[in-house]
C-alpha cells in the first residue's frame, strides 16, 4: 500500500480515473453493439441514427484520452462502411 502522502494521491487519482474510463468505455461498447445488431437487421434509417450516436460516443472518447484518436476514426471508417453496403 502507499506509504507517502503523493502516493497515496495517487492511488485515489487512479481509482478515480479508472472508473471514469470503465463507464466511458462501456458506453463506446453498447452504442457500437446498438448499430451492429441495426446492421445486421439490415436497417438502413435505424442504422444511420445509431452511426451517428456511435461516432459521437467513439470521437468523444478519443478526446478524453480512453482510446486512442487512431482507434476511434479506423472504428467510425469500418462502421460507416458497414452502413453504407446496407443501401
Amino acid at each position: 500500500m502507499a506509504n507517502h502522502k503523493s502516493a497515496e494521491k495517487r492511488v485515489r487519482q487512479s481509482l478515480k480515473r479508472r472508473d471514469r474510463n470503465r463507464a466511458v468505455r462501456s458506453e463506446v461498447r453498447t452504442s457500437v453493439k446498438a448499430l451492429r445488431s441495426a446492421i445486421s437487421e439490415g436497417d438502413a434509417t435505424d442504422a444511420q441514427t445509431r452511426l451517428r450516436d456511435a461516432e459521437k460516443t467513439l470521437r468523444k472518447a478519443a478526446s478524453k484520452g480512453v482510446i486512442k484518436r487512431e482507434t476511434a476514426s479506423r472504428s467510425v471508417s469500418r462502421l460507416a462502411k458497414a452502413v453504407s453496403k446496407l443501401g
